[in-house]
């Protein structure tokens, strides 16, 4: 396909979806959005593969700056590999995360820029600024990767499941263990499964309104 009918063939699937679909329905925030909760606790139901696909089939499609995607996604579902988790893991973190069917490091690649030529190819020159400079190679993917890392919360509850993300480890512990000789680094960790209620302790927190952090200039 010529890039003048490739690009023809984006507008029109474009117009094709917004003509479908002007935004997302109630049912479809509440699942989101405003009723999903960061889950504790974990019924005993499986999680399978087809979902983990599922989920980075959605994940891989959200921007990221010049199409880098430097997320890199280690699932933990056998209890040996989340045995090898568990050493890095704050006490509190240690047994919901045992009992989670899936635990997702995610993690980013300092090295993505080497795949400019493919998912960049109207810049490929712009890998050449991160391989230089290392520190801003860090900077940025970090960057990146966590915003995919939020798009990824989104994708699992938007296929039915429930997401617990958390901060409550040793970094260091999970790159030697997992990244080590690796270009891969540890960022947080997000257990998946269908979540118990019984690990709800309480009401949803408060958020601040709109007026307090935002500002129409």
């Amino acid at each position: 396909m010529s890039e003048e009918a490739a690009l023809a063939a984006a507008h029109a699937r474009i117009e094709d979806y917004r003509s479908r679909i002007s935004s997302l329905d109630d049912n479809a925030r509440d699942l989101i959005f405003r009723e999903s909760r960061n889950h504790n606790w974990w019924q005993e139901k499986d999680v399978s593969d087809a979902q983990l696909r599922e989920i980075y089939d959605l994940v891989k499609f959200a921007p990221t700056s010049a199409n880098t995607q430097p997320m890199r996604i280690t699932f933990l579902r056998s209890q040996e590999a989340k045995e090898r988790l568990a050493p890095a893991l704050m006490g509190p973190n240690v047994e919901k995360t045992m009992k989670a069917p899936v635990v997702a490091i995610l993690g980013y690649d300092n090295t993505f820029w080497k795949d400019f030529p493919r998912f960049y190819p109207i810049r490929p020159e712009m890998a050449e600024r991160h391989k230089e400079n290392p520190d801003v190679a860090e900077s940025f993917s970090f960057q990146q990767a966590t915003l995919q890392g939020a798009y990824f919360i989104l994708a699992v509850r938007a296929v039915g499941l429930d997401s617990g993300a958390m901060g409550g480890f040793d970094v260091g512990k999970v790159n030697e263990e997992f990244f080590k000789d690796s270009s891969v680094k540890a960022n947080f960790l997000c257990n998946i499964g269908y979540g118990a209620l019984e690990g709800i302790k309480g009401p949803r927190l408060n958020r601040y309104d709109f007026d307090e952090v935002c500002s129409i200039i």
